[in-house]
């Protein structure tokens, strides 16, 4: 991962980019560094994410509720003020949401599964 200097992120600046899932939309804003990614992310009502994961994630819950399902049938419930971790390749995971909602979303190479070599 590259050395990041001291900077802010203005939002409004940069540009969203639009995600269909199997239902709904993903609005995406994105922030890449050397071997890390920032995303603001935004999930329309009646969201269903159109594959399974495997990435690693921070996820922070901004506003609203979803559901990250995993591939073993559990179905975890992550709220306003909330945040989930998990590595590279140790689960199977999709977003589902009713009602709609904001996340922010870090993932990159500090995330990687080393084990899984």
């Amino acid at each position: 991962m590259s050395n990041i200097p001291f900077q802010t992120i203005d939002w409004t600046s940069i540009e969203k980019t639009e995600h269909n899932g199997e239902k709904g939309t993903a609005f995406w804003q994105t922030i890449q560094f050397g071997g890390l990614r920032i995303r603001l992310v935004e999930y329309s009502a009646d969201y269903l994410a159109d594959h399974w994961c495997q990435k690693g994630h921070i996820v922070h819950c901004l506003e609203g509720e979803f559901i990250s399902e995993l591939k073993t049938g559990e179905k975890i419930k992550l709220a306003k003020g909330e945040i989930y971790v998990v590595s590279d390749d140790m689960s199977s995971h999709r977003s589902v949401s009713a009602e709609g909602v904001k996340l922010l979303i870090i993932d990159g190479d500090f995330l990687k599964n080393t084990n899984s070599i």
